[in-house]
């Protein structure tokens, strides 16, 4: 009998352990495209801060190009997992607002939640960090009162609303709404791989300040090829199958490895391969953009 008591109190503790530690924690992180020349960003705080004034709100971006799902995607799958477990994001980019598409709330394996619309915002998060679970937004309850006859600020009225009453603790994760399957909608684009010496992958964001190119082929990737600075990298870039691009950039540790204007490969801060030309802008000077329609094909040249 004192086993089996001792027994059920490690696990009821282990269970209230494993439940402290992704319980929500206050922290509100806001994601839209909606810019910052109208009120519309601070409308959302308002909102979020009339649930709970003990809220920390933070901005992960506003600067999403408009209805660039690809992009939201990819910014919170950079940004997501420096944030503890229990963290709150919303993220609102969302041409369909209104329509069909699913409002919910997906619980990384990691611990945190993110708010949004089912459209493909959450196909790199739902890949890289995985889903514990995925819940569809209940919008009798989880909607901003009085405002069932607005259809085009989801952002304010239903997933700021929500976020903030998740991220405060006045509901919990399941009372968001009805669980669902853990699937989402997925953006199809080409996932890095390596065979036959030839690395491909997708071009997943430009470096936007200074036009770098930035690929998902991971070091991990990289290093299987036993490469070294100063190898000489052959690049083909592809839009829609399209070739756009062709040309070497050597493999290098710094930007000042090579000569101002000429390009160079190297690893980026989250030890991606990426290509730069030395202060120039490979996407300006090349014409290259980025997203699911845009990958890349990469071989280390062989001396002759």
């Amino acid at each position: 009998m004192i086993i089996s008591v001792k027994r059920n109190f490690s696990l009821i503790f282990l269970l209230l352990i494993t439940h402290l530690a992704y319980a929500q924690n206050k922290i509100l992180v806001l994601q839209s495209d909606f810019g910052l020349k109208d009120g519309a960003v601070s409308a959302m705080k308002g909102v979020a801060i009339g649930v709970s004034p003990d809220l920390k709100i933070f901005d992960l971006t506003h600067e999403i190009p408009a209805y660039n799902i690809w992009e939201a995607a990819y910014r919170l799958v950079q940004t997501v997992p420096y944030y503890p477990a229990g963290t709150v994001f919303v993220s609102v980019v969302d041409p369909g607002v209104g329509t069909s598409r699913k409002s919910v709330v997906l619980k990384t394996k990691t611990g945190q939640f993110i708010v949004t619309p089912d459209n493909g915002t959450l196909t790199l998060v739902a890949q890289s960090l995985g889903i514990a679970a995925l819940r569809q937004i209940d919008e009798v309850t989880n909607r901003r009162k009085d405002s069932e006859k607005s259809y085009t600020f989801h952002g304010r009225d239903v997933y700021s609303y929500t976020g903030a009453r998740l991220a405060a603790g006045i509901i919990t994760y399941e009372q968001v709404g009805a669980e669902l399957p853990k699937q989402v909608v997925e953006i199809p684009y080409q996932k890095a791989t390596l065979e036959n010496g030839v690395w491909k992958g997708n071009i997943s964001v430009l470096d936007v300040q200074y036009g770098n190119i930035w690929t998902n082929i991971d070091s991990e990737l990289i290093k299987q090829a036993k490469i070294k600075y100063g190898d000489v990298l052959h690049l083909k870039i592809f839009h829609q199958g399209k070739k756009i691009y062709e040309g070497d950039a050597p493999y290098s540790q710094t930007f000042g490895a090579v000569a101002e204007g000429k390009p160079l490969s190297y690893l980026n801060s989250l030890l991606q391969l990426s290509f730069a030309l030395n202060q120039a802008s490979f996407a300006e000077v090349h014409h290259i953009a980025s997203g699911h329609e845009w990958s890349v094909e990469v071989t280390v040249k062989k001396d002759k």
